[in-house]
């Protein structure tokens, strides 16, 4: 069953995007120049009008939900991590859309690097897969060399941005503190920010997991309150089995989930959570199967477009 809904655009309106299809005839001149001879030799894949950027001034635009019944729509999300280059990013972003057209029974999000963003959305724009980044800067602007801010992303029609990472709690020595200001900082930019957390092998071994992923949880709750959950998602990473080709036990896996979803309180049947260590084609159905599971964050197996489509396909 779909449900129509009406929005009224007006001046400085936010806009947060979900199952929604833009109806009408708009389209985009961004990119009206760009069908020339050396794009496609660029960028690997040619460019084609987008649909329109929606601005204030267009007054009501009519757009469509789909499957407005769903109560937790199935999430997978590749991360690519610091992997791929323009022509290999090319092939990889042309197998995996050709695989997975139309309308379908799960969402995809592909996280590239910071500088194959553009590339990406290019590929992407004719496609159901979303774009989403990898990280991002708690500040909105300033002298912060190297960094990019989530206005940016914005720019670049991103729709996600992790944070938390273990690799960046770990590599950067995010804190605890830093992550729940960049999770402020993705929304404000209207953005969905799926929130990583998890525990280190030595946790899991003391009984201290669930601890370790009550403080990580907390210290959001205590910058943004529960409510701004509606617009987030969760994802589980038990650091101990990310690359390493281990995997959390379904029984472990659940546990853990369970235990995050109870501290959503009204939100708890509304938000996504997803598992995240060493996901795989083979074991994906048996995870997804489980209750309070509703997708996956990938690392290696998104650089696998076979891969990465049969985890997609396991998920509708």
């Amino acid at each position: 069953m779909h449900k129509n809904l009406r929005l009224k655009i007006g001046q400085g309106a936010d806009f947060i995007f979900g199952n929604l299809e833009l109806v009408g005839a708009f389209q985009s001149k961004r990119h009206k120049n760009t069908e020339k001879s050396g794009a496609k030799a660029r960028f690997g894949c040619m460019f084609k009008p987008s649909w329109l950027t929606l601005a204030p001034a267009l007054g009501e635009v009519l757009l469509l939900t789909k499957a407005s019944n769903a109560k937790r729509r199935q999430l997978v999300v590749g991360n690519w991590k610091m992997n791929g280059n323009l022509r290999e990013n090319a092939s990889l972003l042309a197998a995996i859309t050709k695989g997975w057209q139309g309308e379908r029974g799960a969402d995809v999000v592909i996280c590239p690097p910071y500088p194959y963003l553009y590339q990406s959305r290019e590929c992407l724009q004719h496609s159901p897969i979303l774009l989403g980044a990898q990280s991002v800067n708690e500040q909105d602007k300033g002298a912060f060399t190297g960094e990019v801010s989530a206005s940016m992303l914005a720019d670049l029609d991103c729709k996600f941005v992790i944070i938390g990472h273990n690799e960046r709690r770990r590599m950067q020595h995010e804190s605890d503190q830093q992550v729940a200001q960049k999770f402020v900082a993705v929304q404000k930019a209207g953005l969905i920010p799926i929130l990583c957390v998890g525990e280190s092998l030595q946790d899991r071994e003391q009984g201290k997991h669930l601890e370790t992923i009550s403080r990580q949880l907390n210290a959001v709750f205590a910058h943004t309150g529960k409510d701004v959950f509606s617009n987030a998602v969760l994802a589980y990473e038990p650091v101990w089995a990310v690359g390493t080709g281990k995997t959390a036990t379904p029984e472990q896996a659940e546990e853990v989930h369970k235990f995050m979803r109870a501290q959503l309180g009204v939100l708890a049947d509304e938000v996504r959570i997803l598992y995240g260590g060493s996901v795989k084609a083979h074991n994906a159905q048996q995870l997804f199967a489980l209750a309070d599971i509703d997708g996956a964050l990938l690392g290696g197996a998104s650089l696998d477009a076979n891969e990465f489509l049969a985890i997609c396909k396991a998920a509708e």
